[in-house]
């Protein structure tokens, strides 16, 4: 009898040890950090909706990368820059579709390893989240239309009383305040949303960054970038855009010894041919 009730103690503890054993294994993998994950992938969040750093097309044509869990891909400046840093990092890139507010939400709750989707490292983001060191810079311009009351504007001051917007939780919506007597409309949700109702005439312009200036211009022939000689006063971090990785990630380090490995010429070179081959719907 004290042998079988022996051997049954020690095949209850048995079970329990394996159980617990299995129950760590499991509560690791859900803990695992952002950037820390043992399968080999590299996810990246970005919109796909801001052309030309990032756009939604329906093939691999120019190097596009397949969206997670959906039959479209991915292409533009912010793709070709996660190409690097993954093959870098020695990792399979995966590009994980997210709307631009819920960008830094899919990363602190480790969804994502890092978000590549033309983000200024602002010191409000730099809270809650970490950033690489800058990728890219750029200036802000006004995108109007073609032929229009503000195509030869030279000043923001120009557009006093213009109807002018920007994409939510950005701070080219903040800075719309410095135009004086401007009518501010409501954010939008993305650059396809303003293109859209700059075209039908709902609004005057809108906030935006040089390259997607350009590329709006080459989109449509009915839209003008507008350059400043009396711009928006800015902030360098305001206008720079860099890698947002989890706070205390490791990704950092690693991820600022690729980009020091791209030279100015070659961005150049990416943005130049992210503009060429940009869809027209973009």
């Amino acid at each position: 009898m004290r042998r079988k009730l022996s051997f049954l103690i020690v095949m209850s503890l048995s079970m329990i040890l394996l159980l617990a054993g299995c129950g760590t294994s499991k509560d690791s993998e859900k803990t695992g950090g952002a950037g820390e994950s043992e399968n080999g992938t590299f996810k990246v969040g970005l919109e796909a909706g801001y052309a030309p750093f990032n756009w939604t097309q329906m093939d691999e044509a120019n190097g596009g990368v397949k969206i997670d869990g959906s039959a479209e891909y991915a292409g533009g400046y912010d793709v070709e820059i996660a190409k690097k840093i993954a093959d870098g990092l020695g990792k399979e890139l995966v590009i994980v579709k997210t709307e631009w507010d819920g960008l830094v939400p899919a990363l602190t709750s480790g969804k994502i390893d890092a978000i590549i989707a033309g983000m200024s490292p602002t010191a409000e983001r730099k809270k809650t989240i970490d950033f690489s060191d800058v990728y890219y810079k750029s200036n802000l311009v006004m995108v109007v239309k073609k032929g229009g009351k503000y195509d030869g504007a030279t000043s923001i001051q120009d557009f006093n009383g213009a109807k002018v917007s920007a994409q939510l939780n950005t701070f080219h919506y903040s800075v719309i305040d410095q135009i004086d007597g401007v009518n501010k409309q409501p954010a939008m949700d993305n650059f396809p949303a303003m293109r859209v109702a700059l075209e039908s005439g709902v609004i005057d312009g809108y906030v935006s960054e040089r390259p997607e200036g350009v590329s709006a211009e080459s989109a449509n022939e009915n839209f003008k970038m507008i350059e400043f000689k009396d711009g928006f006063k800015t902030s360098d971090d305001d206008t720079a855009i860099a890698v947002g990785v989890a706070k205390g990630s490791d990704l950092t380090e690693e991820i600022n010894k690729i980009l020091a490995g791209i030279s100015e010429d070659e961005r150049t070179s990416i943005m130049d041919a992210a503009i060429k081959n940009q869809p027209a719907a973009n």
